[in-house]
């Protein structure tokens, strides 16, 4: 079973770990002691945790794209038919090329906070560390 320490956990959930430990005092995340007495995650909890606290909200709620990353625009790079809009959203940068008129229309500009709504026909998912792959 994968286990994470409190730090770990608080990366993949974009908080702080002091955020994670306050969820483990106060009951909502369940945390054991190692051998060293350090506190850890299953791997198991962590993702139902992460899964109790998606945001299924936002937009119309009509909508097909389930994939949303709320953050701050970061820049806006314009010509006369194209923009391209970063956005970062917790650790990751997110980049959508759009016409200038949509990027005009939304306001968009370094500053504003803005959701990344992202549907795709291809994701590929990596192994995030190769050394806690489980041979099988």
């Amino acid at each position: 079973m994968t286990t994470f320490r409190i730090s770990e956990a608080a990366t993949l959930l974009g908080v702080s770990p002091d955020t994670v430990r306050r969820w483990v005092d106060a009951g909502r995340l369940i945390a054991r002691r190692d051998d060293n007495g350090h506190r850890t995650v299953e791997g198991a909890d962590l993702a139902a945790f992460a899964r109790s606290q998606i945001e299924t909200g936002g937009g119309t709620g009509h909508s097909s794209a389930r994939n949303r990353l709320r953050g701050i625009v970061t820049e806006v790079i314009k010509d006369s038919v194209m923009a391209q809009v970063e956005i970062a959203a917790g650790p990751y940068r997110v980049v959508s090329l759009m016409s200038r008129q949509a990027a005009d229309e939304l306001g968009l500009e370094a500053g504003v906070v803005a959701v990344a709504v992202i549907k795709s026909t291809n994701v590929v998912v990596e192994i995030a560390d190769p050394a806690r792959a489980v041979s099988q």
